[in-house]
């Protein structure tokens, strides 16, 4: 299982819309690379694959594949502002180390 919290799941409803895709989802996975060995792969898509998991968050749809689901377990998605940086951040139970910005992890 994965959470995502209201402020995420109201940007993520804007880039949405933004893309032209209000009924599409957001795809969550991970992906070998980044400083710390894993990223995490994060797009807009139109519908989900076959073997994805669906996550629905108050109308929002979040897409995980098999294989990326591992290592996303638990996560909570949040977005978060302030005056020197806005964005999606990853809070990852899973990760043992993750590097400054955040974007890429280890397990």
């Amino acid at each position: 299982m994965i959470q995502v919290t209201e402020k995420a799941v109201q940007k993520i409803r804007e880039t949405l819309k933004r893309q032209g895709m209000p009924e599409g989802g957001l795809r969550l996975g991970v992906q070998g690379g980044g400083c710390s060995g894993m990223s995490y792969l994060f797009r807009v898509e139109g519908e989900p694959r076959a073997r994805d998991h669906v996550f629905e968050f108050d109308g929002v749809r979040v897409f995980v594949d098999p294989k990326s689901m591992q290592y996303l377990r638990g996560l909570t998605l949040d977005y978060q502002e302030s005056l020197m940086r806005s964005g999606f951040v990853f809070r990852n139970p899973n990760a043992r180390k993750t590097c400054g910005c955040g974007s890429s992890f280890t397990v």
